[in-house]
């Protein structure tokens, strides 16, 4: 293991963080997870509006990004949720085009795959890419029960429900753990992933299949415990707005620990750990 010193009390050590199947499957759901939110987003712009019941009813959505011609003779992006208004002219509702122009469109071609607005290629890329995650994902699963990784890195223990209310402190302070607690999930990490896993993960796929006409009499239970076919597109989109949500919080708390060190874990499974020197009792 490389060593360096960094204080009189520290050392540095290099350790194996994540073995190379769990880093394969983090990159093709990295992949996924982009793909999915693209193409989700072009196909939400085929109608931009979302409602709660079994059918669409016009006149009263939960959520729409619609516009509206302004007093200067100009489209405005108007972003309704629930009794709400806003104006999101530039980013929700009118956007600007590959060539400049403001057009009327739900989502911006930035922001969406295709960027051309194709109903028919945004639904041919998230299907695709929707049973390659749920594969992975599959993989995913087992992988860690064969290899004990659920087990043994993710399960909470008690003495994590203990240490929840210490995390959060360290986290607040930007308090970097050192040592053998370095090497570990820390409780708030096993918490969030074991949501992701056990909880938007199941939902994302469950409200994605319950929206096919073709799987209505097998899924017929789940439509009518949604409330429909809307409110399982509706759930469908706050499922995929916490996954958003998820990463960016993910990546900051990368930027917050060291990117470089963490990027070099997930591409080579080397991580640097500030560690203790031997007779030191540490800060971590």
């Amino acid at each position: 293991m490389a060593k360096a010193t960094t204080s009189p009390a520290y050392e540095w050590r290099t350790v194996l963080r994540h073995r190379a199947p769990l880093r394969w499957m983090h990159w093709i759901n990295l992949a996924c997870m982009l793909v999915l939110v693209g193409s989700g987003l072009q196909v939400f712009n085929a109608h931009p509006a979302l409602y709660w019941g079994q059918a669409s009813s016009f006149g009263s959505p939960v959520f729409a990004a619609s516009a509206v011609l302004g007093p200067d003779g100009k489209g405005r992006g108007i972003t309704l949720v629930g009794n709400a208004s806003f104006d999101t002219t530039g980013v929700l509702g009118v956007s600007a085009n590959g060539d400049g122009r403001m057009v009327r469109r739900g989502f911006p071609e930035w922001a969406t795959i295709p960027s051309t607005r194709s109903l028919a290629l945004g639904r041919r890329w998230h299907f695709f890419f929707a049973w390659l995650w749920v594969v992975n994902g599959a993989c995913y699963l087992a992988w860690s029960l064969a290899s004990r990784h659920l087990a043994r890195d993710l399960a909470m223990r008690r003495r994590d429900w203990r240490d929840i209310p210490r995390s959060i402190a360290d986290h607040l302070r930007f308090r970097h753990p050192v040592g053998e607690q370095a090497t570990r999930y820390n409780p708030l990490q096993k918490l969030a992933y074991l949501g992701v896993v056990f909880v938007l993960a199941p939902l994302a796929l469950l409200t994605g299949l319950s929206m096919s006409p073709q799987l209505d009499s097998v899924l017929g239970w789940w439509l009518a415990l949604v409330g429909g076919r809307q409110s399982a597109r509706t759930l469908h989109f706050i499922v995929m707005v916490l996954f958003v949500l998820f990463a960016l919080l993910h990546v900051l708390m990368v930027v917050y620990a060291g990117p470089v060190n963490e990027l070099r874990s997930m591409l080579s499974g080397r991580f640097r750990v500030r560690w203790p020197r031997a007779g030191e009792a540490g800060d971590g």
